[in-house]
């Protein structure tokens, strides 16, 4: 029997069986009370270190053997000591079983809440990584926005002001530089000012909004004079009514882009900002310049604006397009246009 103890672990429902058998012959022998406590100890572990299935399986089949021993005795014996046996048979076979089943069911229980609390650190841990990478987009949108196109107008007109020996054109040149690398400058500033600012007491800075495209395109044809461009406004919106904050900057920063794209690349020809609203509830804004090659300096572009522009529109379900169409006015000439369509939520002050 003290052999078998060495399987409790690893053979535990064949130990159980020969255990078994070792009780049913102890009768016949002289006995020991040291084979019914191992038998017990047995049974414990056929339970907790067995399949699933004999887990749940020697509990039951225990209990009836210590039900029917106790009837099949008091059949036989007709008196009170029947009892007696029925009671230590439960005790070396169903409480051993029920004690491993609940250490068992405990362990299990154990194993299920660390698989949980894993799971549960896990998806923390992409969640955690998820905003990572949507705050560096964000923030990689926002630099490029507020900076490429100031950028971009010095890039032009330094590269002007060298090539064309003119005194006047080079003292424009360099205004229209100098203009540009403050202003890139200041929202550098602010940027790496809210950046760093991690009480979260300060102020927010306040976003671009619809009512400042006169003055966008305004610097839009300061920076692109140089490039033989003019530029238009069609505003067809309804001006009684603010849009939802996310909205606004969302188109504000399109046109942005779009117009510092023509400066950049636009052949000489008329840029064309058009905003209006729809019948559906929806902003639509497009920009059109025309497609060509030109001459005189230009900037070189990496196609990081137009993935800028989708995500902002796609953060909003609305829809993005851009690439060369044909011109209004027919002919072989085409023109480049970029027109996203929003969904608007007004954005009214309740009143008082």
């Amino acid at each position: 029997m003290s052999k078998l103890e060495l399987l409790r672990r690893t053979m535990p429902r064949t130990a159980l069986l020969a255990g078994t058998a070792a009780v049913l012959v102890d009768p016949f022998t002289p006995g020991s009370i040291v084979t019914l406590l191992m038998f017990a100890d047995l049974a414990y572990a056929a339970v907790v270190y067995g399949t699933p299935a004999s887990a749940r399986r020697i509990p039951v089949t225990t209990g009836l053997i210590t039900i029917a021993v106790t009837i099949g005795f008091l059949a036989w014996l007709r008196e009170p000591v029947a009892l007696l046996i029925g009671v230590v048979t439960g005790l070396v076979s169903f409480g051993p079983a029920a004690t491993g089943a609940i250490v068992r069911n405990h362990r299990d229980a154990a194993d299920a809440a660390r698989l949980r609390a894993e799971q549960t650190a896990l998806l923390a841990e992409m969640d955690r990584t998820q905003a990572i990478a949507a705050e560096r987009a964000r923030m990689a949108r926002e630099l490029h926005d507020m900076v490429a196109n100031h950028l971009s107008a010095i890039a032009i007109h330094s590269t002007a002001a060298l090539s064309i020996d003119d005194e006047v054109t080079t003292k424009q040149a360099l205004t229209v530089i100098r203009e540009n690398s403050v202003e890139g400058l200041a929202e550098m500033r602010r940027l790496i000012g809210l950046l760093r600012d991690s009480s979260g007491d300060a102020e927010p800075a306040a976003a671009p909004t619809l009512e400042g495209l006169d003055a966008l395109v305004e610097q839009a044809r300061t920076n692109g004079a140089a490039s033989g461009l003019t530029f238009m406004l069609d505003d067809d919106r309804d001006s009684g009514g603010r849009l939802a904050a996310p909205v606004e900057l969302a188109a504000y920063r399109i046109v942005q882009e779009s117009l510092t794209n023509a400066i950049k690349h636009a052949e000489p020809g008329e840029v064309l900002v058009e905003v209006s609203g729809t019948a559906d509830g929806a902003l639509t804004v497009a920009v059109s310049s025309p497609l060509g090659s030109r001459p005189g300096p230009r900037a070189p572009g990496s196609g990081a604006g137009l993935v800028g522009m989708a995500e902002r529109v796609a953060l909003l379900d609305g829809t993005f397009e851009a690439g060369p169409a044909p011109a209004p006015t027919g002919g072989p000439e085409k023109i480049w246009c970029v027109r996203a369509v929003l969904p608007v939520v007004d954005d009214e002050e309740p009143s008082a």
